[in-house]
């Protein structure tokens, strides 16, 4: 029921990770870590709503968002795209469910980003991932 009987909106509003749940343990975590280190935290936990508070300054931070095309090839490329729907009574729609509810997970990402002055980047399958450590390079460091 929880993937097929209720809509991607739904998904997205009840699934507590989105909304900063457990995100006080990655603070925990990286306070931990010795001082001085360069760290990259990364993870969808990690709001930007949540996180700007924290920023010295807003080059510190960058937000990767997977097009839905990218986001599919990497299910596929890890062989995870059917576990969770092969279980239930109608894989395909909850598939579709489970891509769509991700597809507004990422489009609300990108407005709290954009929101915040924060920084970007589109992740598409084209790119390399080369490009993609040149931009965070230039992001972070440049």
């Amino acid at each position: 029921e929880r993937w097929v009987a209720r809509s991607p909106n739904e998904m997205l509003k009840t699934f507590h990770w989105f909304e900063g749940e457990g995100f006080h343990f990655i603070i925990d975590d990286l306070l931990e870590l010795p001082k001085g280190r360069f760290v990259i935290a990364e993870g969808f936990r990690l709001l930007p709503l949540l996180v700007a508070p924290l920023l010295q300054n807003k080059r510190h931070a960058i937000w990767l968002l997977p097009t839905p095309a990218f986001r599919r090839q990497s299910f596929d490329a890890r062989e995870t795209t059917w576990d969770i729907p092969r279980k239930t009574s109608n894989p395909k729609l909850a598939l579709a469910n489970l891509l769509a509810r991700d597809e507004l997970f990422t489009d609300r990402v990108h407005e709290e980003v954009s929101g915040l002055g924060l920084q970007e980047q589109k992740v598409y399958v084209a790119l390399s991932e080369d490009a993609l450590l040149e931009v965070i390079d230039s992001h972070l460091f440049g």
